[in-house]
C-alpha cells in the first residue's frame, strides 16, 4: 500500500478506538447558527451548501478541498463551505447540532444507530430516488449501514471489514498450508503455531475494542445476523447463541494464544499489537482493512508475507463465512437542504474521482466501476470478500447505542481477562441495553 494512505487509515482507526460517544458539549451560537440555516443564499446571490467532514489528513484533505472547488467551478451559482473536524470533535459537535435540529447540508455519517436517530427526528433527507441512478452498481454491503425500511439515507464513499491478517512465513514455519475456514480448524491452527514456538495472535488488550471483534464475529457466526438485530431491538443479548459465542472465545483464551503481557498491550504503540505483526513477532491479528498501514507505521511491515482471510465459520452456527463485520464512511443530506447538496454528492461520486481516492488514499471502492483502480493484493482480497458478502453487520459501536457498544467492550475484555463468564457478559450487555431503551 502507498504511504499516502497512512493518515486516512489511521483516521478510520481512531473512530473505532474511542467507542464511548462524546457527551453533547455546549457550542457557541455562531457554531450552531452556521449549520442548516434555512437561508441557503449569501450576499453574492449564490446558493451556499455547508459540507462537514472528518478528513483531516493528507492527501485526502487536499483532494476533498479541491473537489469542492471543482464543484464550484462547474456550478458558478453555488458556494461550498467546507468544515473539517477531527473525528471525536466532529461526533461531539454533531451531537449538539442534532439536539438543536440544525444539521449541515451535507455531513459525514457512519450510518447505524446515530443516523437512525437523526432520521427519526426528521432531520435527514430520503435519498432513495435521488441517488438510485448512480448507486445501483455499488457493492450492496457498502449501502447496508445507511438503509432503513428499504430507504437509503446516505451515500457511501468508503467500505471496509474486519478479518484476520496473517504472516505467511510463520504459517509455513508451523507447517500450516492454508488459512482455516472453520472455528475448530482455527483452534488447530493456534495449537500448531504454539507447537512451533510462534506467538499465534497479537492483541491490544488494554484498549478493549480489538478483543470485542472476536465476540462480535463469534456472535455473528453462532447466533446469526438476524439474532444480532433482534437482540438490539429487544434489548436482550441473553440468548443461547451469544452465550455460546462467549464460550468459544473462552476456549480460545484457554489456549493462551496472545503475546506475553497482552492485557496491558496497546494497538499502535511501538510495542503494541500492530508493531508485533509488523515486525514478524506474531502470526495473526483480527483487524480492519487499515491493518497493513498501521503495521508498517508502528513496525517495519512484512511486505509480501502478509495475507488476509475471513473470520472462520462455526460448526453448527446460523451465520455464514460470507457474512462480514465492518463499516465505512458516507455522506447524508439535511432535510430541506438545497438541491445542490445532492448534486454535490453525485459530483463527489464520479468515477474518475473515486479512482483517485482509491489510488492516492487507499480507500476500498464502493462502486464496482472504480474497482480496477485497486491494485494492492491484500486490499483486493478485502474488496473481494465485501463484493461476495451475503450479509453485513455494522461495527457494534455504530449499530447499537454507544453505551451498549462500550459495555460490550468492557464485558468482553473482562471475559478475556478471566473475570467474567460468557453468561455474565450477556447479562451485563442486556442490562445496559434495557436501560438505554427505558
Amino acid at each position: 500500500m502507498c504511504d499516502a494512505s497512512v493518515g486516512q487509515h489511521l483516521h478510520l482507526f481512531s473512530r473505532r478506538r474511542f467507542l464511548a460517544a462524546s457527551a453533547a458539549t455546549g457550542l457557541g451560537a455562531a457554531a450552531l447558527s452556521a449549520c442548516g440555516s434555512s437561508d441557503s443564499g449569501n450576499s453574492s446571490g449564490k446558493t451556499t451548501i455547508e459540507w462537514w467532514n472528518i478528513t483531516t489528513t493528507q492527501p485526502a484533505k487536499k483532494l476533498w478541498a479541491q473537489r469542492a472547488k471543482d464543484f464550484e467551478a462547474a456550478h458558478p451559482d453555488v458556494k461550498v463551505k467546507v468544515v473539517t473536524l477531527e473525528n471525536e470533535a466532529y461526533k461531539s459537535k454533531m451531537t449538539a447540532l442534532t439536539t438543536s435540529g440544525k444539521l449541515p447540508d451535507v455531513f459525514h455519517t457512519w450510518g447505524g444507530g446515530v443516523l437512525k436517530q437523526q432520521i427519526d427526528a426528521g432531520l435527514v433527507e430520503d435519498l432513495t430516488d435521488k441517488t438510485a441512478s448512480w448507486t445501483k452498481d455499488y457493492v450492496p454491503a457498502s449501502l447496508a449501514a445507511y438503509q432503513f425500511d428499504k430507504k437509503t439515507y446516505a451515500v457511501p464513499f468508503d467500505i471496509g471489514m474486519v478479518g484476520f491478517w496473517y504472516n505467511k512465513a510463520l504459517f509455513k514455519k508451523a507447517k500450516i498450508d492454508t488459512p482455516p475456514t472453520t472455528w475448530s480448524g482455527y483452534l488447530d491452527t493456534i495449537k500448531a503455531l504454539k507447537s512451533a514456538g510462534i506467538t499465534p495472535i497479537a492483541l491490544a488488550g488494554k484498549e478493549k475494542w480489538p478483543g470485542m471483534y472476536y465476540w462480535a464475529y463469534l456472535s455473528m457466526r453462532v447466533a446469526g445476523l438476524e439474532a444480532m438485530q433482534k437482540a438490539a431491538t429487544d434489548a436482550d443479548f441473553t440468548g443461547e447463541g451469544f452465550v455460546t459465542a462467549g464460550q468459544h472465545l473462552k476456549d480460545l483464551v484457554a489456549l493462551e494464544p496472545f503475546q506475553k503481557g497482552f492485557l496491558g498491550g496497546a494497538y499502535s504503540d511501538p510495542n503494541g499489537e500492530a508493531a508485533l505483526m509488523g515486525n514478524g513477532k506474531a502470526a495473526m491479528e483480527l483487524m480492519g482493512q487499515w491493518a497493513p498501514t498501521v503495521e508498517k507505521d508502528s513496525g517495519k511491515g512484512i511486505g509480501d508475507d502478509l495475507g488476509f482471510f475471513s473470520f472462520p465459520s462455526v460448526e453448527g452456527g446460523k451465520g455464514a463465512l460470507t457474512e462480514v463485520f465492518g463499516g465505512g464512511g458516507g455522506h447524508a443530506v439535511r432535510k430541506g437542504a438545497p438541491d445542490a447538496a445532492v448534486e454535490f454528492l453525485k459530483f463527489f461520486a464520479e468515477k474518475q474521482f473515486a479512482e483517485t481516492l482509491v489510488k492516492e488514499t487507499g480507500l476500498i471502492p464502493v462502486s464496482k466501476d472504480a474497482r480496477p483502480a485497486l491494485t494492492d493484493p491484500n486490499l483486493t482480497a478485502v474488496s473481494d470478500a465485501l463484493n461476495n458478502a451475503t450479509g453485513f453487520q455494522l461495527y457494534l459501536d455504530q449499530a447499537y447505542a454507544p453505551a451498549v457498544g462500550q459495555e460490550i467492550n468492557d464485558s468482553v475484555a473482562a471475559l478475556i481477562a478471566g473475570s467474567k463468564s460468557p453468561e455474565q457478559v450477556t447479562r451485563s450487555v442486556t442490562q445496559v441495553a434495557k436501560s438505554e431503551k427505558s
